[in-house]
């Protein structure tokens, strides 16, 4: 450009003003690519560093994940996910302060996260902090999912129950089973769940209520039947017990359990001297063959403890008891038993006595004799 070309083109000023305008906004939007690219970048690469991080977290490996997910941060600052992630993992690795520290944050953020709300349960979880356990596990019960609230709600207030009876926390448990038990929805597997979870808490009235309520609907179910017995057992309703058992069995259950609490129920129904529908003379023979069963058990316990019955000076309860035991063997053995009921009530006070004290000093019987120890446990009268 020569000289007076020049000269004619700062003549112009506007034409000038223009042309720098557009080359200052061609610029802009130039600067402005570069800067969006590069976020772009940072972000995909924070993505991919979370996802490593998950995927070592998911293998186990929770300190190569933190370093990722910290590394992830360090693209994207304010990140909620990554953020949970992070404090999660720390968790699991018991740098609790770190954790709390991160999910306080995300808490004041968001109070009503349901998985911050989790995250945290958990966390107090860890720390055997009952109270602080239950209130942010309540938090995510009723707070608020991104997704599928309903069976992310759920599947909380079971693990919040789990955690409990872990903790030992079984007045909880049970407070917390009762009022789940009313909201679930008429599911064979939920209430299956919360059934068992009832016989874990021991709230054995509850739970036989549960399977009752399958077995309105489905009286085939086999996994309802024998927990529908087991929970009878556990409140003494052998006969009823026994009944339940013989359907799951009947039904296709496999349980060795089940089967050996089937045959243990029927040892009990046939031992039982207490059932009102014997006879004088069963009542009797029942009670002369809890008699004899529990001396062939002290026999035992004291040999295997290397007790001499006869000396008194050897020790403990079992001589005292034998001493006892031959003193009413003799009318035990008369005829004239069978309608004595002093006799008969002195037998079977002592054979439950005998079974009581031989289980403390040899552990817990089998057959007849764990029969006479649940019997003597459960009787009418019988001190809880």
């Amino acid at each position: 450009m020569n000289r007076a070309d020049l000269q004619a083109l700062t003549r112009r000023p506007p034409v000038v003003i223009a042309g720098l305008t557009i080359l200052a906004i061609l610029g802009f939007i130039v600067v402005n690519r570069l800067v969006h690219r590069f976020a772009e970048q940072q972000k995909a690469l924070a993505r991919h560093l979370y996802a490593q991080g998950l995927a070592e977290q998911q293998a186990g490996a929770s300190d190569h994940a933190i370093e990722h997910f910290r590394a992830a941060l360090l693209y994207t600052h304010d990140n909620f996910d990554y953020q949970l992630a992070l404090a999660r993992a720390l968790r699991d690795t018991g740098r609790t302060e770190e954790a709390e520290a991160y999910l306080v944050n995300l808490w004041e953020h968001s109070p009503q996260d349901g998985n911050v709300n989790l995250a945290l349960g958990r966390l107090w979880a860890r720390q055997q902090s009952l109270d602080k356990t239950i209130q942010y596990y309540h938090y995510a019960i009723y707070g608020v999912w991104a997704s599928d609230p309903e069976a992310n709600r759920l599947n909380t207030w079971f693990e919040l129950i789990e955690r409990l009876l872990k903790m030992n926390a079984r007045p909880q448990a049970q407070a917390e089973l009762i009022t789940l038990s009313a909201e679930l929805p008429h599911r064979i597997d939920l209430q299956l769940r919360t059934a068992s979870l009832f016989m874990a808490a021991q709230d054995y009235d509850h739970a036989l209520a549960e399977y009752r309520a399958v077995l309105r609907g489905n009286r085939d179910n086999a996994s309802a039947l024998q927990g529908a017995g087991a929970a009878a057992f556990h409140l003494a309703r052998f006969a009823e017990a026994g009944r339940y058992l013989q359907e799951a069995i009947a039904a296709g259950s496999q349980d060795e359990a089940t089967v050996q609490q089937l045959e243990l129920v029927r040892t009990i129904l046939a031992t039982d001297p207490f059932n009102l529908r014997l006879s004088t003379t069963e009542r009797g023979r029942r009670v002369r063959t809890a008699f004899q069963t529990a001396g062939k058990r002290l026999e035992t316990c004291a040999a295997n403890l290397g007790i001499d019955l006869h000396n008194q000076s050897s020790g403990g309860n079992l001589p005292g008891l034998e001493s006892r035991w031959l003193e009413i063997k003799a009318p035990v053995t008369r005829r004239s038993f069978l309608a004595d009921t002093d006799v008969q009530n002195s037998a079977l006070d002592l054979a439950f006595q005998i079974e009581q004290e031989t289980q403390q000093e040899c552990g817990p019987p089998s057959g007849i004799d764990q029969a006479l120890l649940l019997i003597a446990q459960n009787h009418p009268g019988a001190e809880p």
